[in-house]
């Protein structure tokens, strides 16, 4: 089993860990500390070195933070964490608070005046310390940078050592370019923007740039290290000498210098008198603050790999699409026995959990799970972010739902699909409420539109239906994924919150609508989708994108009101069903092929 279900941490970390954080708050004159989610890299997923968050306060969850005075302490996280951490920190110790409406800075706003508040620099980015630094100030308090983070002095020898996965080459047939041609690219826009280099710290634009993937990030292949790039397409590349494979200097070529982190300031301190662009949302202002100390002109903007690596090549896509099939059939054999077996004898999370990784193995490709399995019965299917622990595993039950989020990694490509299923017979509550999720679902993977659409215009479409009967969710209707990177990948994606970055053909984004009814059961129908180049639309004036669904497995039918549904509607999900026949069905054992004619049959 790749995944596991032990916790990594319990409601008596904060008990046992805000003391020795206290007490190195002392030795350093320091009146509080502000605890980020993110690491030096600004990951989103952790190494288990860099999961301060976690150890500080036993919330695990993917996004959050924490400020810790003398006297009190807050943990801030999203409405997708709102029920976990609940369950996992102390509120004895933590107050809990919202990340995003108000947020930390509405917490310093109340510090004590005078109060001396230390922060890492490696740990902030420059814009989000900013915000900080404003907020400390009409309080009266100070922010003061720290040489040793007292979460990393408190933590000491117990801390786990540094990932030092093996970093290998990414062959041409998966990546689809020559990293040579990726590098000099870039570096043509970099001098076209007036720029003589850029500072990447980003592990995805690392592994995408060099075409080298690595293990330091959990359910990710990601590489944590540093690189320059030069506008003249020449790069030194920062890597600890353990990760680095017999073939890989072969590899990155002569125009690649391969040096250790322990180069790394040297090589910032190289930079006096450059142009240097540096990404404010993706590195950490410890860079901003050498690199200006070293008489660089720094020039703020976006990551030169950002876009580029979110735009997938020809073999990107078709590598995703093969990806999918492969994935899809062992999906759908997992569907065929929650349907035979899973419905005589329900199984439990942790059963259904290992179930479909055997069948993932099965496929003979799977590098890795893109995340951990989320697999919610019943009411643990309202918790946005589940993960299934020996402790919390619940037992499906008949007249109930099982929500399975999961996803794969292999070579050529990335997934993530949710299908929600009934256990015995659905409520007309469940089957009315997966309709309108549907519904949604279908308006955003029909949906054309103009170039120049952001994700963030399209959102509503997926929420109408839900609107129209007074319900939401609260998360994402979409996030972009990589190309066997990481399954959430931006700048692109689909939500509420404004988002300036247009859609553009070979972004792949997922579809996930959703909705959660607290301590009862949850609803997500979760394909990816590709943009699609635009093409005239008949009797039109403009030409338009589309999204090709990738993802390739049966919805549950039972759930399924058709009387809701419209004409449209009903071809569009009769045209779908049709295709994953055509390409899953060739895939799959007789009996689970004959199972899925039966049930992707016409509505």
């Amino acid at each position: 089993m790749r995944q596991t279900f032990d916790e990594s941490t319990d409601r008596s970390f904060g008990a046992k860990h805000v003391p020795l954080i206290r007490q190195a708050m002392a030795e350093q004159g320091l009146d509080g500390v502000l605890v980020p989610h993110e690491d030096e890299h600004q990951n989103e997923y952790l190494p288990a070195a860099n999961d301060r968050l976690a150890w500080a306060t036993g919330f695990t969850g993917s996004a959050g933070a924490a400020v810790i005075f003398k006297d009190k302490a807050a943990v801030f996280v999203d409405g997708r964490y709102t029920l976990q951490v609940r369950d996992q920190v102390d509120q004895s110790l933590f107050e809990i608070r919202d990340l995003v409406e108000g947020g930390v800075p509405a917490y310093i706003e109340t510090a004590p005046r005078g109060a001396r508040i230390g922060y890492d620099p490696r740990l902030h980015s420059p814009d989000a310390l900013e915000r900080l630094k404003a907020a400390a100030a009409k309080s009266g308090a100070e922010l003061r940078p720290v040489s040793q983070n007292p979460i990393d002095q408190a933590w000491g020898a117990a801390r786990p050592p540094q990932p030092v996965a093996p970093v290998a080459p990414h062959p041409l047939e998966y990546a689809g370019e020559e990293s040579s041609a990726k590098r000099h690219r870039l570096g043509a826009e970099l001098k076209a923007r007036g720029a003589d280099a850029s500072v990447l710290t980003a592990p995805a634009s690392i592994a995408w740039l060099f075409n080298v993937r690595g293990g330091d990030v959990i359910r990710s292949p990601l590489p944590l290290g540093q690189a320059v790039l030069n506008s003249d397409g020449s790069a030194r590349l920062f890597l600890d000498p353990q990760k680095v494979t017999p073939d890989l200097r072969t590899w990155l070529g002569n125009e690649v210098q391969l040096e250790t982190p322990e180069d790394l300031p040297r090589a910032l301190a190289d930079l006096k008198g450059k142009r240097v662009v540096v990404d404010p949302g993706q590195s950490s202002a410890w860079y901003f603050e050498a690199l200006n100390g070293a008489g660089a002109q720094v020039l703020r903007g976006e990551d030169p790999c950002l876009l580029p690596r979110a735009l997938k090549n020809a073999v990107e896509v078709e590598g995703a699409r093969k990806a999918h099939a492969r994935d899809g059939a062992a999906l759908t054999r997992f569907l065929h026995w929650l349907a035979t077996e899973g419905q005589t004898s329900p199984p439990d999370e942790i059963t259904a959990v290992a179930k479909l990784e055997a069948f993932r193995e099965d496929t003979g490709a799977l590098k890795d799970l893109s995340f951990d399995t989320i697999a919610g019965a019943a009411s643990n299917g309202a918790i946005v972010h589940y993960r299934p622990t020996k402790r919390l595993n619940k037992r499906a039950e008949a007249g109930s739902l099982l929500l399975v989020d999961s996803g794969a990694q292999y070579l050529d490509g990335t997934t993530d699909v949710t299908r929600t299923v009934a256990i015995g017979e659905p409520s007309h509550e469940m089957a009315e409420r997966f309709t309108l999720v549907l519904k949604g679902h279908l308006a955003l993977a029909r949906v054309r539109f103009p170039a120049g659409t952001t994700g963030s215009a399209l959102d509503a479409l997926a929420r109408a239906p839900l609107w129209a009967h007074g319900l939401d969710y609260d998360h994402g209707t979409g996030h972009g994924v990589g190309s066997y990177l990481g399954v959430h990948e931006g700048p692109q994606r689909i939500a509420k919150a404004p988002n300036s970055v247009a859609l553009r053909p070979g972004m792949i984004v997922s579809n996930e609508p959703g909705y959660y009814k607290e301590g009862a059961y949850g609803i997500r129908i979760e394909n990816l989708q590709v943009v699609t180049p635009a093409q005239e639309v008949k009797g039109g004036e403009r030409p338009m994108m589309a999204f090709e669904t990738l993802t390739l497995a049966p919805l549950d039918r039972r759930l399924i009101v058709v009387a809701m549904l419209t004409e449209e509607e009903r071809s569009q999900m009769d045209a779908y069903h049709a295709r994953v026949r055509a390409v899953i069905g060739p895939l799959l054992p007789d009996d689970v092929r004959a199972w899925l004619d039966e049930v992707t049959a016409p509505l």
